[in-house]
């Protein structure tokens, strides 16, 4: 694929905020939904991955508005657990609305700010690694050294940039955090980050978001946190065909 080509991969609004899937593409077998570009790319990365004995597997790749909807309503309604920063557990009762919502950024995008709908974003695990009846967590701990995960890390360190691949949430940084099992294909990643602004992901708010009134108000700064708050792209992965896109 040609520098230009590369160059023109950029989506509308609603494909930005989850609205629209017109981006995306089903890929069975492995099984994931993904933007047919990255999707190439990360087969590519996941072939080669093999050869070193690793199972290459995508946990969760595109999420649109309405499954990222579901997360934040099930959270907001007590439904499911709500963690600190720390990893404690928080008490749901004893939270007001602007803390409530607070908490659940801790762990969870706002609807149409998740960086997985675009299409570009791979959350990842090496299956050969795993012990029998093993539960996938997706932990940093897992990806450390001593880790399930550690083989895998050290494996994406040496080679997912060859096919386009970085991590965007590499450290803390006061938004989302540190999660090295996120990968994201920059020349899908970085223009669709650019495209994004308070405006666009405004458009896809609605009633449907529990909390709304309390969220709007707060919506410049969670646009900075959640959205803006990642490491840069390597330009070399913007400006040139990945591995297996010549």
């Amino acid at each position: 694929m040609s520098e230009q080509k590369l160059a023109e991969l950029t989506l509308t609004a609603a494909e930005l905020t989850g609205r629209a899937s017109t981006h995306v593409l089903r890929f069975d077998p492995p099984g994931f939904t993904a933007h047919p570009v990255a999707a190439t790319a990360f087969l590519a990365m996941r072939a080669e991955a093999a050869k070193s004995g690793i199972d290459l597997t995508v946990a969760s790749a595109f999420r649109d508005f309405d499954g990222q909807l579901a997360i934040w309503n099930r959270k907001f309604r007590g439904e499911r657990v709500l963690y600190a920063a720390d990893g404690s557990v928080l008490d749901h009762a004893n939270l007001d609305e602007p803390a409530l919502i607070a908490a659940i950024l801790e762990w969870s995008a706002l609807p149409g700010a998740s960086r997985h709908h675009w299409g570009s974003e791979f959350d990842v695990h090496d299956r050969a690694a795993q012990p029998p009846d093993y539960k996938l967590r997706l932990m940093p701990d897992e990806y450390e050294a001593g880790g399930v995960f550690a083989t895998l890390t050290q494996w994406l360190d040496a080679n997912m940039a060859r096919y386009g691949f970085f991590r965007p949430y590499d450290a803390e940084r006061g938004g989302i955090h540190a999660e090295p099992w996120h990968l994201s294909f920059a020349p899908v990643s970085v223009p669709a980050l650019a495209a994004m602004s308070v405006a666009v992901l405004d458009t896809a708010l609605d009633d449907s978001v529990l909390g709304l009134a309390t969220v709007r108000e707060a919506l410049p700064g969670i646009y900075a946190r959640q959205v803006c708050l990642v490491a840069d792209a390597p330009a070399q992965l913007i400006h040139t065909a990945p591995n297996g896109l010549a």
